[in-house]
C-alpha cells in the first residue's frame, strides 16, 4: 500500500534537500518513491515554484495532471465551493477519497507560505529506522498523511526532534 505524505520545511531549500536524501534512500532500496513533487516559496515571491520530480517517479506515478490540479487548488483557487465547476468538483471528489479535502487545503495554504517549502511524496516499502536516520537534522513538519492514526503517530514520533 502506498502512502501520500506532505512535509513542510521552514526554508525554501528544505524540500530540495529532502529530495536529495530521498534519491539516496531510493537507490539503496530503503524506500520506494512512486511519485513526488516539491513546492518552494522564496521570501518576497508572489507565488511558489512547483516541480514534479520525474527522476523519482516510478510505475505508480500520479502524473502531472494530479500535481497540477492539487497545486492549483492550493495556491490559485479560492477554497472549494461555488467557484469550482462540476468537472473540477468531480476531480476534487476523487481527492477527498484520500483525505485531501477543504481542511487539508486550508492547512496547506496556512503552512506553506513565503520562506518555506514542502515535499509531497507517494511512497511504499520504507525501512523506517534507516529513513528516519537519513532525515535526522532536516527539520520537517508532517502536514498530511493518509496513514491510520496509529501509523501517523508512529511516523511523527520517528521524526520528532
Amino acid at each position: 500500500m502506498s502512502t501520500l505524505s506532505v512535509w513542510r520545511f521552514s526554508t525554501p531549500e528544505g524540500a530540495a534537500n529532502a529530495v536529495t536524501t530521498l534519491e539516496q534512500l531510493s537507490k539503496q532500496q530503503l524506500i520506494t518513491v512512486h511519485d513526488a513533487a516539491t513546492v518552494s516559496w522564496a521570501e518576497g515571491a508572489k507565488k511558489p515554484k512547483t516541480q514534479q520530480l520525474h527522476n523519482l517517479a516510478g510505475a505508480g506515478a500520479l502524473g502531472g495532471a494530479f500535481w497540477g490540479m492539487l497545486f492549483g487548488l492550493l495556491f490559485l483557487v479560492p477554497l472549494l465551493g461555488a467557484a469550482i465547476g462540476a468537472a473540477a468538483g468531480a476531480l476534487v471528489g476523487s481527492l477527498t477519497d484520500v483525505g485531501i479535502d477543504d481542511e487539508f487545503i486550508k492547512r496547506a495554504r496556512d503552512e506553506i507560505t513565503p520562506g518555506t517549502s514542502a515535499l509531497f511524496v507517494l511512497t511504499s516499502d520504507a525501512v523506517l529506522d534507516r529513513v528516519r536516520d537519513a532525515f535526522s537534522g532536516q527539520h520537517a513538519d508532517l502536514l498530511f498523511t493518509n496513514l491510520s492514526s496509529e501509523q501517523e503517530a508512529a511516523l511523527r514520533e520517528a521524526f520528532a526532534d
